[in-house]
């Protein structure tokens, strides 16, 4: 069984012919003084200082604590105190294997992989999933962008790979190769869709390059409100591929449109005192009460938009201003959210519902940029293998309209039993009322 689990991981997590791994730190913009770590799935190994703590490895019904004493983590096992060491490591026996933390005062996360666990130079608890790349990938995308096409997937999967090829050693001075917040690329947990994996896995292989076949920068933002930005605009280096252009698809979605009343004066001191602007001169007070956007610009008054929708914790930069003198407050009308360059999410989706293709809409986004597939990471036969198994899962899914969604969300566990069955050469009838030893496995 154990060889069986292992082919099957493959299959799953597998995606490129290399034995890609990341370190991703988790719960990064969060203090963590305390956590509790149980086993949804598999068995680890758990080490202390690089020597094994506890015999034999343990998995689902046990519990662990951990808390920060000094420099060093304090380990609990099941309620009884094993030490105090430099550094607690979960080394998972195979590639199923799932753990659930949960921090105090956060919401629980799972994850897949391997988990390193020390103090920081602040006297909290550092944690670094020890991941494969595909997998990093699957659980960006579900952090990263909603919907419910798989090739809404495949194009969030293909920049965020290409995102995180190019920047693989953003932190290799901390010791991880990303954080798990949009200063790198949200990671909140393990992919648990499995639209999404199949989207991802649709992807296999592609990245983004331009002209020379250099990986590009790929940002991306939720919606351009009508037209996206120049990079330069934003971040004052021009990209070739990052050049503004016409985004209606961005029209009519969630985050299209918004509005913030400000009142005038607390408006026109800003101006005045932050950027040393005279607002007594008529045509300066004029065009900071009357400022129109029908096409994205870069300044007001000379003040960078960029700099303005920092201090005012605005949507984005593509908005317009109306003042009404009775109330004596302006209105900024804006489009769009976020930075605007690169792609657009919610235009993306949208392209999706209208049938557009996935490469069509990353060539709309990312001007003369081309998409590259690695052939000999596409050219695994457990790649489309397992598309096909996923899709049917996927398929059946639909059908099941009177399974409860957690029964639906099993599919991981339902791919376990399709191959299970398969390499005792029966044919698996989904309709077929299910055994327990379908549900139990010797790990």
């Amino acid at each position: 069984m154990k060889k069986l689990l292992l082919i099957l991981c493959t299959l799953l997590l597998a995606f490129s012919a290399s034995a890609d791994r990341v370190k991703v730190k988790l719960f990064s913009n969060n203090s963590i003084d305390y956590i509790a770590i149980s086993f949804d799935l598999g068995t680890y190994n758990i080490y202390a200082d690089d020597t094994i703590l506890v015999e034999p490895e343990i998995g689902v019904g046990r519990s662990i604590e951990l808390t920060p004493s000094g420099k060093k983590v304090h380990v609990s096992i099941d309620g009884h105190s094993y030490g105090n060491h430099n550094t607690i490591y979960f080394s998972a026996n195979d590639t199923a294997c799932i753990l659930c933390l949960n921090p105090r005062n956060i919401k629980h996360r799972t994850y897949e992989g391997n988990l390193s666990i020390k103090v920081d130079k602040n006297g909290k608890l550092l944690l670094i999933n020890d991941v494969e790349f595909e997998t990093y990938i699957a659980g960006v995308v579900q952090s990263e962008i909603y919907g419910d096409k798989p090739d809404i997937f495949r194009v969030q999967a293909i920049i965020s790979r290409t995102w995180a090829r190019k920047n693989m050693n953003k932190h290799k001075a901390e010791g991880y190769n990303f954080c798990d917040q949009v200063h790198c690329q949200a990671y909140l947990n393990r992919c648990v869709r499995p639209d999404i994996m199949l989207g991802t896995m649709l992807s296999s292989g592609m990245t983004i390059v331009d002209e020379a076949g250099t990986l590009i920068e790929t940002p991306f933002h939720s919606n351009s409100g009508g037209q996206t930005a120049n990079s330069e605009d934003v971040w004052r280096s021009a990209v070739p591929y990052l050049r503004s252009v016409s985004d209606t698809f961005s029209f009519h979605m969630r985050q299209s449109e918004w509005v913030k009343v400000i009142d005038k004066d607390k408006w026109l001191n800003y101006f005045a005192s932050k950027h040393k602007l005279d607002i007594h001169s008529d045509s300066i007070r004029n065009e900071l009460l009357t400022f129109s956007q029908s096409e994205r610009k870069v300044r007001l008054c000379g003040v960078p938009l960029t700099r303005i929708r920092s201090d005012f914790q605005l949507k984005s930069t593509f908005f317009s201003v109306i003042y009404d003198s009775v109330s004596n407050r302006l209105t900024l009308s804006g489009h769009g959210f976020g930075h605007g360059v690169g792609l657009s999410q919610e235009g993306a989706i949208r392209m999706i519902g209208l049938g557009i293709s996935y490469d069509s809409i990353i060539h709309h986004y990312f001007t003369g940029a081309h998409i590259h597939l690695d052939d000999l990471a596409y050219s695994h036969s457990y790649v489309e293998n397992y598309i096909q198994q996923i899709s049917q899962i996927i398929e059946e899914d639909k059908l099941a309209t009177s399974q409860t969604k957690s029964k639906k969300d099993d599919w991981l566990g339902r791919l376990f039993r399709l191959r299970d069955r398969e390499e005792r050469e029966e044919v698996y009838d989904p309709k077929s009322e299910e055994l327990d030893s379908d549900w139990k496995y010797d790990w």
